[in-house]
């Protein structure tokens, strides 16, 4: 039979032990809640990277956008932007004027005259109305939607509806076909940039590939493809003789 010692003893040791248990089990609890307090906090932040990154843009009370690049030259004051995104990219600084004739640049070009077009009307569409089939790409006239586009560059085409208003208000259209290259494209936001006041400049997948193209309230000009300095001339020289024309004090320009 054991002593009382020896029982003491046994006592003390399976004391230890149930603590030694419970120290174990409490340390494992703990690392568990940092995992799983950790998992939390991960999910949280992928969930907050998804709001921030795939949610509309930021926009104000008309419903333009607040997040514009300041390359872009987006002028509220001018219109809508309409959510479209703004062109940040840095153009490139044209060189000098080399041919300031409209006429002798656009054919120097190749490019294409179409002036004093039909006017194809100048009515506001109403609320949930179709914009009508406008008779060239670009259009150059036509029944509109009655808030106009802004002046700036954009990334995304914008429609013919927004800124053939734009063109009743003395607004020129510079426009490329999506498959320019990169380089010729920045050669012609270059241009845009030198004087961007009363000018919309986006693509249009509407064009030929390799195109670009300018309309004014019913005057166009198609370049098939774009040529260089010759093609830079051509785009000044309708800038400067169409800009204003059609509707001149609407239009603030910066010469």
């Amino acid at each position: 039979m054991a002593s009382k010692s020896e029982q003491r003893e046994r006592l003390r040791q399976e004391r230890l032990a149930a603590e030694r248990r419970a120290a174990a089990g409490g340390r494992g609890r703990m690392i568990v809640g940092y995992l799983v307090a950790g998992v939390i906090s991960v999910a949280v932040l992928i969930g907050l990277v998804i709001v921030l990154t795939s949610g509309d843009p930021a926009t104000d009370e008309q419903g333009n956008r607040v997040d514009a690049p300041e390359l872009a030259f987006i002028s509220q004051e001018s219109g809508f932007d309409h959510g479209y995104e703004g062109d940040g990219r840095e153009g490139t600084p044209p060189g000098d004027l080399e041919q300031g004739d409209l006429e002798t640049a656009a054919d120097e070009a190749g490019c294409e005259l179409e002036l004093d077009l039909k006017d194809e009307g100048n009515t506001h569409l109403s609320p949930g109305q179709d914009p009508p089939d406008y008779a060239t790409v670009p259009a150059n006239s036509g029944n509109h939607n009655p808030e106009q586009q802004a002046d700036g560059a954009y990334l995304d085409e914008v429609e013919p509806q927004y800124y053939v208003h734009s063109m009743e208000h003395g607004r020129i259209t510079i426009e490329y076909s999506p498959e320019l290259t990169e380089e010729d494209q920045l050669a012609i936001k270059g241009v845009f940039e030198e004087d961007s006041s009363g000018i919309v400049m986006f693509p249009n997948s509407d064009l030929d590939p390799g195109a670009v193209a300018m309309s004014g309230w019913t005057n166009l000009m198609q370049c098939p493809s774009f040529e260089g300095q010759a093609t830079i001339d051509a785009v000044r020289d309708f800038r400067d003789e169409y800009r204003g024309a059609y509707n001149p004090e609407s239009v603030p320009l910066a010469f």
